[in-house]
């Protein structure tokens, strides 16, 4: 056979592999986004120059900042057991990140400085005034990052399980760099971020990470997550090799001791590293005070809504 013929036929194979790799591609959005349970009608928009940001706005009275967790399954839905019942004393703002939910999903390298930026603009733009703020998981690097270059836009801090110090210092390498350009390819990277983020492995971080007790699970919520990680043709998968490749960390030790705001740390005592991890944080800061809600892992304020309330109401409104 005839190198002309066998570089036809490798032609024919490499094409219909890519073809088919395209249309799974294309039947997983559509099933992922079928249901449209984030419906973009239940959203303003602030129109940001990397990008429209969705957000809602509720309630009268001074204003709470709701800042969901820096993860493509992730968005303003995570406040959806508080933020009704913080509206009823204050205006609560929730935004979907860049990158998340039904904000934008631009083409870019997406960075920790990005969504400093983000955070910044928000505030002066949106709500044009000092602000309290609740933030969960590794989103808090964010908001420590803008109090410490701007101490007019953010008040009180209260952080959810906030990441581990040591893995947010950690820089990109060669080989997360070499994953990241993997993971932006057309259709192979969609296609691997497809087999990592889908509807059985968010279920298993939902058991595994989020949940204490797994018959609070709704498979509404996990559904929603799917949606979210799929919106926009899959185009989080820029935001997830953004993360994979570690251009979303920083070093924020120098940042904490430059600090006056008010600090507190929630944290699910089910998972010990929650409680390490807010350690490191007081051991920089120590001001900062820790509650830990038992019987809750990653999202005390998703699985014990009442109880995180209480702890709000303690941390933010004791002095009114």
């Amino acid at each position: 056979m005839s190198w002309k013929k066998n570089l036809g036929l490798a032609t024919v194979f490499v094409g219909a592999t890519l073809g088919t790799l395209h249309f799974i591609n294309k039947l997983f959005s559509y099933i992922a986004t079928a249901d449209n349970l984030l419906s973009e009608e239940n959203y303003k928009y602030y129109e940001w120059r990397f990008g429209k940001i969705a957000y809602k706005k509720k309630g009268s009275g001074s204003p709470i900042l709701l800042i969901h967790s820096l993860d493509v399954c992730s968005s303003s839905h995570e406040w959806k057991n508080i933020e009704d019942t913080l509206s009823k004393t204050n205006t609560v703002y929730s935004i979907d990140l860049l990158g998340c939910g039904c904000s934008e999903h631009p083409i870019l390298t997406y960075t920790n400085f990005l969504y400093v930026q983000l955070i910044t603009d928000f505030i002066k733009h949106e709500i044009g005034e000092k602000t309290d703020v609740i933030v969960s998981g590794d989103s808090s690097s964010f908001v420590l990052m803008a109090c410490a270059n701007d101490d007019t836009i953010i008040d009180r801090i209260i952080m959810i399980n906030p990441q581990n110090m040591v893995s947010l210092a950690k820089v990109p390498t060669k080989r997360t760099i070499t994953i990241k350009y993997l993971l932006s390819m057309p259709i192979i990277g969609t296609f691997i971020y497809n087999m990592r983020v889908n509807k059985r492995t968010i279920a298993q971080k939902f058991a595994d990470t989020y949940y204490y007790d797994h018959n609070k699970i709704d498979e509404k919520d996990i559904f929603t997550c799917f949606e979210a990680s799929h919106k926009d043709k899959a185009h989080s998968k820029y935001l997830y090799a953004s993360k994979k490749s570690r251009f979303t960390n920083t070093n924020i030790t120098c940042c904490l001791t430059k600090l006056n705001n008010s600090i507190f740390i929630i944290v699910g005592n089910a998972n010990p590293e929650n409680m390490l991890s807010a350690n490191q944080y007081q051991n920089q800061m120590p001001s900062i005070e820790i509650i830990g809600i038992d019987e809750a892992k990653q999202l005390p304020h998703v699985e014990k809504a009442d109880e995180f309330m209480e702890q709000v109401q303690v941390l933010f409104f004791k002095e009114e």
